[in-house]
């Protein structure tokens, strides 16, 4: 499975206060805490790790069936600004972060060995949902691989990976 999470930095900054008192408590558990009071740029790692957690929830949520508000439950693995994992109820999926001046953007799988086969997806690729989870149609083989797509304010990302294996 796959999941993926972009964020506007900029939209952020107008939209959310996370500074504002029990903004981090409900998001993040102690060590993820530490890493955002430590931080050169606690801002920047408040929505970095966010964004992982996100994508890891969409794969979560496919693979269990349980749709829950659980932000404490998905705890970060934090390596380095890119690379991590995120462990929830027994479940581990590894994430990779891509940041930039305006945005964040982490995608999440089930195996580490398979972010090679990832590839961004057009908004004019053919979705179809089986049991709420969309996929995306490869008219050349007319199969179906798991896809992701995720917005927030000025950016949209649609990922998925053609290794019917994961």
């Amino acid at each position: 499975m796959i999941g993926n999470d972009v964020i506007d930095l900029v939209w952020t900054r107008k939209e959310s206060n996370w500074k504002r008192p029990g903004f981090l408590n409900k998001l993040f558990t102690s060590q993820e805490q530490l890493l955002i009071t430590t931080a050169e740029n606690p801002e920047v790692m408040v929505w970095n790790l966010w964004s992982r957690k996100e994508a890891a929830y969409k794969i979560y949520n496919r693979e269990t069936g349980i749709r829950a508000y659980i932000p404490l439950q998905l705890e970060c693995e934090y390596e380095n600004e890119s690379l991590g994992k995120v462990n929830c109820n027994g479940y581990t999926f590894y994430t990779q972060t891509v940041l930039s001046k305006d945005k964040i953007h982490t995608i999440a799988l089930t195996q580490k060995e398979a972010f090679e086969q990832v590839v961004a997806l057009d908004c004019y690729s053919e979705i179809i949902k089986k049991d709420g989870i969309p996929f995306v149609l490869d008219k050349d083989s007319n199969q179906l691989f798991p896809m992701s797509k995720s917005h927030h304010g000025r950016f949209m990302s649609i990922v998925g990976y053609t290794n019917s294996l994961l």
